[in-house]
């Protein structure tokens, strides 16, 4: 069947819902306004208040109610409105929901799902437009997902349910309407299982969530106009990531693309340049290329907006550049 985004959510939440009693749903304006992308839309109705909650307008006091929950042995899944909006629960997020089992020796369990919205692109400015997902994949004890398509959208959500860690789920609001094929059997996707959307030779591109989109952009341009075929990576998950199949295509093609939706300095790409160098230097045809937002606060201006984030023509520009490919 063919879903958006947006259906392949609603859909894993109402089997959430459906086959775990104690699991339940809060929120800001989840309820009775069907949450703010519309993936609650009907939830209410169906499930009631007392499984589908809306919340007031306090972050620290959303995810610190559902701390509580998942350590009472429910399994709470939390939306906050935008990522940009977990700077104010921070402290819950880092200090408690991601270390509690480790310093209980494993006897506290934080079975909690915390969806929010990442990205830029909707014009709504520099502090609902950050792309802050790669900060909590460097917290020890928090998975992190970040799906592309409807696919693995509802595969890591199957999974993150069945999960008894914490998890950061991460969606991109601008692609809630990308549609995919999803199989109408049930099935789940591992954690830290990268996916290779297309295969080739000669560059490697690693991406996520929204960028993986771009990526495939990317890669047909590639092929269509400079007749350069491209490994194109998925990372599903930043927290477990999956290092190998990074290496082993990087060790294929000998050349490598980044694209990231975070900005530059102190973005995930970093850490994943620092392992390809590590691991496969000696296999390197050419420096590694980094795609990403410039290094400002993202601006309301479209036209200023689409200049900031990377897109296909952006990247190309720097792949031709610096791997010296005559046009």
């Amino acid at each position: 069947m063919l879903l958006t985004i947006r259906e392949a959510i609603s859909m894993g939440l109402k089997e959430a819902l459906n086959n775990n009693d104690n699991c339940f749903i809060m929120g800001e304006d989840i309820g009775d306004y069907g949450g703010a992308y519309s993936i609650t839309k009907g939830f209410l109705e169906e499930y009631g208040k007392e499984r589908i909650i809306d919340t007031p307008i306090s972050e620290s006091a959303i995810i610190g109610a559902g701390c509580g929950a998942a350590l009472a042995g429910m399994k709470p899944i939390v939306e906050i409105m935008s990522i940009n909006f977990t700077l104010l629960a921070m402290d819950q997020i880092v200090n408690n929901i991601a270390k509690l089992n480790y310093l209980s020796n494993g006897q506290m369990k934080v079975p909690i799902i915390i969806r929010t919205v990442t990205g830029g692109g909707g014009q709504l400015s520099s502090t609902h437009s950050q792309s802050l997902e790669h900060w909590y994949a460097s917290v020890p004890g928090l998975i992190v997902v970040n799906p592309s398509n409807a696919y693995d959208a509802l595969g890591l959500l199957r999974t993150s349910i069945r999960s008894e860690d914490p998890i950061l789920f991460v969606e991109h609001g601008m692609i809630y309407r990308n549609t995919s094929e999803v199989p109408e059997e049930y099935y789940e996707i591992p954690f830290g299982q990268a996916n290779t959307l297309e295969s080739g030779e000669d560059i490697t591109i690693i991406s996520y969530s929204r960028m993986a989109c771009v990526s495939l952009e990317v890669s047909e341009i590639l092929k269509k106009e400079y007749n350069l075929s491209s490994d194109v990576i998925d990372l599903r998950t930043l927290s477990p990531l999956d290092s190998e199949s990074m290496i082993k295509s990087v060790k294929k093609t000998g050349n490598v693309v980044i694209i990231e939706e975070a900005h530059k300095t102190g973005g995930f790409s970093g850490e994943l340049t620092s392992i390809i160098q590590e691991e496969c230097f000696d296999y390197l045809d050419s420096p590694i290329i980094r795609v990403c937002s410039e290094d400002i606060p993202i601006p309301y201006s479209k036209g200023l907006e689409d200049i900031i984030i990377p897109n296909a023509q952006t990247a190309i520009k720097q792949i031709i550049n610096k791997l010296n490919i005559k046009i």
